[in-house]
């Protein structure tokens, strides 16, 4: 695959700002958005939706991913994991969703997101180099 093109990455950002704005988080005023972009072309945002006992709480990433199966089954692949925050702090994927969407992502994903000094973008098997596995009837978990 072609490196993703500057400008791609920048409405990828902008998606997902857009969709920080619907997020709910009432309780640490932390709104994030995310905008996955598939191999297809097709662009899926989602925002994160806090919960008053903050483990149900649902983020942007996760969102947005189970928004796009759910919209039209799991076979494509992400290529581009864009997230934003409406408060300008350093956000990457944590790391629950780094393991939910490592299902999802083609090989060469990259992901970008708010950094210490900026947008930072990385490929997806750097922010997340091993993922849990499991293959049923197999006895044992691998990573």
């Amino acid at each position: 695959m072609d490196p993703m093109p500057p400008d791609a990455l920048d409405r990828l950002r902008r998606a997902a700002l857009d969709a920080a704005q619907n997020a709910y988080a009432p309780y640490s005023q932390f709104y994030v958005g995310a905008a996955l972009l598939f191999d297809d072309g097709q662009v899926f945002t989602g925002c994160n939706v806090e919960n008053v006992s903050y483990g149900l709480t649902s983020c942007a990433e996760r969102n947005a991913l189970f928004r796009a199966v759910s919209e039209r089954g799991a076979g494509h692949k992400i290529v581009a994991i864009a997230v934003a925050n409406r408060n300008n702090a350093p956000c990457p994927p944590c790391g629950a969703c780094r393991q939910v969407m490592s299902e999802f992502v083609t090989a060469d994903a990259v992901v970008t997101f708010p950094g210490e000094n900026g947008p930072q973008t990385l490929l997806f098997a750097a922010i997340f180099p091993s993922r849990f596995t499991f293959t049923p009837g197999a006895g044992s978990a691998h990573s």
